[in-house]
């Protein structure tokens, strides 16, 4: 079990109500099923629509359960943003 932080940014931040919190985990779908546990509702829904790195790598079109976490890492929960 790998343990790091999850950041979330924008709408994603909004429906967690805090900016980060741990993960523990061993791959990204992991993960993501502990913050549909902790935050149902708003954020789930938010989730459905985001993009995600790992790492500072974007994860992209791989299963989620493909996505291996490590020991002190980072996912970010990017929403999509409007603008540019």
């Amino acid at each position: 079990m790998a343990t790091g932080t999850i950041r979330y940014w924008a709408a994603a931040k909004a429906a967690a109500g805090t900016a980060e919190e741990p993960y523990s985990a061993l791959t990204l779908a992991e993960a993501l099923e502990g913050v549909r546990e902790r935050h149902p509702g708003e954020l789930t829904r938010v989730l459905l629509r985001c993009s995600f790195l790992v790492n500072e790598e974007p994860v992209g079109k791989r299963p989620h359960d493909s996505v291996p976490l490590t020991e002190g890492g980072t996912v970010e929960v990017l929403p999509p943003f409007a603008g540019g």
